[in-house]
């Protein structure tokens, strides 16, 4: 049975803490992770923010499993690449740089990888962060806004217009898509379409707001881009989204000290390790019955539906129309120009 309940008002500081441990106490596991058993030999893999944290862990177990992955972060390089190597026992795995609160150096990327010319099977859009206080990208926008949002509408944008996702309906050539969200997304208003991509500036006590805002203008693209990518029924990129639960990371090392060591020391107890946070991830990356479906949340491993607001298809439309001038302004390959089904 699904539903479509709030965990927490993650917009505070302590609607966080507690949105957090609900998620640990009360969530009950509905599939089952994939066995250590299951391989993906010979798919090519793409994981962004793979250098700490949920995507190095995503990293390795795909490497494990026979992968070749593209690890993509800003840093890390090349010591990361070496650790997710040397833990999963394979030389598969290949470090690429990339910026993603620069729009250019997303679409630098875009250009390694069309120069590479390697077909993608799974992509994994990871990259997170928390700051202390607003900051500004070099093109101007809010830098959570950027990252969680921005920066995988123009990589994915990319990577579709140069060819290295190509839509399939054979099971077995068929591409994935899987995002990181945050059940934060429930807590967040709706998208304000008259200031969206606007700089706001904002201090400590509003930046889990603005995160939130952040991850529902991420879940609202995960749906609208599974709408546009699969019509008439028939999925031809599996585009699936998730929620991980609370995870033993670096997301709030840009937080005040004081804060930094609280939140480490509540994640020491009660927070889930990278490793056992990745599973959820892995089985939308791999699972032979996600690879048939689009448009699915996970809390974890539980399915419901993502928030209302994400869900809208008028709000997904408008955000997809808007965003779309602001990444054409930094493209250096071309827009895939994905018209509605």
């Amino acid at each position: 049975m699904q539903t479509d309940t709030q965990s927490g008002d993650y917009t505070t500081l302590g609607g966080a803490v507690y949105g957090a441990f609900a998620d640990v106490f009360a969530r009950k596991d509905r599939t089952g992770p994939l066995p250590d058993s299951f391989r993906i030999d010979g798919k090519v893999c793409l994981v962004t923010g793979a250098n700490s944290g949920l995507g190095k862990a995503v990293a390795v177990d795909l490497a494990r499993r026979g992968g070749r992955v593209l690890m993509a972060c800003r840093s890390g390089h090349p010591q990361a690449g070496k650790d997710v190597s040397r833990e999963s026992g394979s030389n598969l795995v290949e470090m690429l740089k990339v910026d993603l609160a620069d729009l250019h150096s997303v679409h630098e990327l875009g250009d390694t990888l069309r120069q590479q010319g390697r077909r993608l099977d799974i992509i994994v859009l990871n990259a997170g962060l928390i700051p202390r206080s607003a900051r500004r990208t070099p093109q101007g926008y809010e830098m959570m806004f950027a990252v969680h949002f921005l920066a995988n509408r123009a990589l994915i944008d990319r990577l579709l217009s140069d060819g290295l996702i190509q839509p399939s309906t054979d099971p077995k050539q068929r591409p994935r898509i899987v995002i990181v969200g945050s059940e934060s997304h429930r807590s967040a208003g709706p998208i304000d379409f008259q200031t969206f991509g606007a700089f706001t500036d904002y201090g400590l006590r509003d930046s889990l707001k603005h995160y939130a805002a952040s991850k529902l203008s991420l879940c609202t693209y995960a749906q609208e881009l599974s709408r546009r990518l699969n019509s008439e029924g028939e999925t031809r990129v599996a585009v699936n989204s998730l929620c991980p639960g609370p995870v033993r990371s670096g997301i709030v090392r840009d937080a005040p000290v004081f804060l930094r060591l609280l939140t480490q020391a509540l994640a020491k107890l009660f927070f889930t390790p990278p490793d056992k946070a990745a599973r959820p991830v892995i089985y939308l990356c791999c699972a032979e019955a996600m690879g048939e479906r689009t448009g699915v949340y996970l809390h974890v491993f539980s399915e419901k539906p993502a928030s209302p607001l994400a869900r809208d298809e008028t709000a997904g439309k408008r955000l997809w129309e808007l965003s779309e001038s602001m990444i054409d302004k930094q493209a250096t390959g071309g827009s895939m120009g994905i018209e509605q089904g």
